[in-house]
């Protein structure tokens, strides 16, 4: 039996879930999925019950629970120190957690403009002008971090929690073929390529088509 339980809905479409499930995954932490669909009145009553937010992904682990997915990977920072979620060199250290919480904190116009959808693909797609500023951004943040570091993740050879905080975003880059220059989509390509994001994607593929997509993130 499983020490922890990752609650976590639709893998197709959530990528909250997705950070979370690439966490734990990283972090070594003995998990099993409870996947539930938020469409569903049931499981959203059910979801409330569990998380005060009707968030996923939640993580139980004996008597703890934990549903944010900053609060995720510090927990699992704290209770798995030699996983490396985060860079060992302090000034990466801080420069990981603030991108990480950008990423967590912002980009809300990405998200609503292009919501996760790894069943789907635009060779051509409008991005409405409020979105753009987020893309640069989230351009400008790989580059900074690319430049120090020598990749392929951007801190090093180790994928961190940066990395699993902007992997939902390497998929929409390519679900609306957002244009990157060389050295960016040569990172993205290797999160898409990472083996985690082979087995979470994978089993988004194969998820019913009944789902249907939310309004808003999740």
């Amino acid at each position: 039996m499983a020490d922890a339980t990752l609650t976590i809905s639709s893998k197709n479409y959530s990528s909250w879930s997705l950070r979370g499930w690439l966490l734990c995954k990283m972090s070594g932490i003995d998990f099993a999925e409870a996947p539930v669909d938020p469409d569903d009145a049931d499981n959203r009553q059910e979801l409330l019950l569990l998380s005060p937010s009707v968030r996923v992904p939640r993580l139980e682990h004996g008597k703890i629970a934990v549903w944010d997915t900053l609060a995720i990977a510090e927990y699992l920072n704290e209770t798995f120190p030699k996983a490396g979620l985060f860079p060992e060199d302090p000034v990466h250290r801080a420069h990981c957690r603030a991108i990480s919480g950008e990423m967590h904190s912002g980009f809300h116009n990405l998200r609503s403009a292009l919501p996760m959808n790894l069943k789907s693909r635009h060779a051509a797609f409008k991005v409405f002008s409020g979105a753009r500023p987020d893309i640069e951004r989230v351009k400008t943040i790989w580059q900074e971090c690319l430049d120090t570091g020598s990749g392929p993740f951007l801190f090093g050879e180790r994928p961190t929690v940066a990395d699993a905080m902007y992997a939902p975003v390497c998929t929409r880059f390519r679900t609306y073929s957002v244009a990157l220059d060389t050295t960016l989509q040569t990172y993205a390509d290797h999160v898409l390529g990472w083996d985690l994001m082979r087995e979470w994607t994978d089993a988004a593929l194969a998820e019913p088509e009944a789902i249907v997509e939310l309004e808003v993130e999740f």
